[in-house]
């Protein structure tokens, strides 16, 4: 598995299959469910954290890829199908050629298309839920190909339906441990885009500094992908073998979400944003840098947090899964042992808890 994640950790799969057709990918779920057969579904792996003993089961890689565009109206704006495995960057790249307007912003995020409704992945002020309408499915529980629409999809901050189907054999309990064999496997994803040259208003201010605009204002495709990519360059944020910085799976936790009292209770120059449900979100690399984790920290030549952002777990080369575990845990409970937040991990765990 460690040559399948971006972590590069992780033992050997019981079983391993590539599949390049929907027909394929849906004969091995089948297969598996009627053999009993533990299963997980790859894609770019930028978001597993994979147990040293690797996989008591049949992994399952999704290599379909390409871009689908059965409406090009430019009153209507493009509507976009993609199959699960395409690798997400591709269809970033796309869009901004063809200028369409909606995940610009989202340049440079590793792994595959399939996995970004999943997470709701989301950076400098874009979410996909802000362009998908819909997502295609295979439904294990029901053994049926199902379409979901927006409304349907429960999206959030980091996470949506399919996440929470995650959790437990059927997917009803928020609270169970969580199974790498999903009620949902995507099949494909369908976004919904603007045509235009310039950029939706850009509403992250570290972005929009880099542009030299006003926060609201919009900018030309092409240099806000270009600034998006050099601001995550510089944060190790974009895949580069050579770098020790990018053997990550990103951020490692999730920005907290609080209540208004416990947002009270940090320091008075913490950071607060506010969110859904009358919550307050705040910076996990905050709570880590003023817990007294600095870049860097952990074991040299094993597991660190980067030595450019505080909020990646990285693999310098000798880590197993257990070393970067080691390090999370530590700095989640000096997080907590500071200011009486949990973190929450943001990578897939499997084999594996935190």
């Amino acid at each position: 598995m460690a040559e399948l994640t971006t972590l590069r950790v992780g033992g050997p799969a019981a079983r391993y299959v590539e599949t390049s057709t929907e027909a394929e990918l849906l004969d091995v779920v089948r297969a598996a469910d009627a053999g009993g057969e533990a299963l997980l579904v790859v894609g770019g792996g930028s978001n597993l954290l994979v147990s040293d003993a690797g996989f008591e089961g049949v992994v399952v890689r999704d290599v379909r890829s390409g871009v689908e565009v059965p409406d090009a109206s430019a009153c209507a704006g493009a509507t976009l199908t993609v199959p699960a495995g395409t690798p997400w960057d591709d269809v970033v790249r796309y869009a901004v050629e063809q200028e369409l307007t909606g995940i610009e912003a989202l340049s440079g995020i590793p792994g595959s298309t399939g996995a970004t409704p999943v997470q709701n992945v989301g950076a400098y002020g874009q979410e996909v839920a802000q362009t998908i309408s819909l997502v295609r499915v295979w439904d294990r529980a029901r053994a049926r190909v199902r379409t979901l629409p927006l409304v349907t999809l429960a999206f959030g901050y980091r996470t949506s339906l399919l996440k929470r189907s995650m959790h437990g054999p059927d997917g009803t309990d928020p609270q169970a441990p969580w199974s790498p064999t999903p009620r949902y496997v995507v099949l494909d994803v369908t976004f919904q885009l603007r045509p235009g040259d310039l950029s939706r208003p850009v509403t992250y201010p570290e972005l929009a500094r880099t542009l030299g605009i006003a926060v609201g204002e919009r900018a030309p495709l092409a240099e806000v992908r270009s600034a998006v990519l050099g601001l995550r360059a510089g944060k190790g944020m974009v895949l580069d073998p050579a770098d020790h910085d990018t053997w990550s799976a990103g951020s490692f936790f999730t920005n907290p979400l609080l209540t208004p009292g416990q947002a009270d209770a940090l320091p008075a120059d913490a950071p607060r944003f506010p969110a859904a449900d009358g919550l307050v979100k705040t910076s996990a690399a905050w709570l880590i840098d003023r817990a007294g984790f600095a870049r860097g920290f952990g074991a040299p030549g094993r597991a660190t947090l980067s030595t450019k952002h505080t909020l990646a777990l990285t693999n310098r080369g000798g880590a197993t899964a257990e070393d970067l575990l080691s390090v999370a845990r530590e700095v989640r409970s000096g997080v907590v042992s500071t200011f009486g937040v949990t973190l929450e991990p943001e990578p897939v765990l499997v084999g594996v808890s935190l």
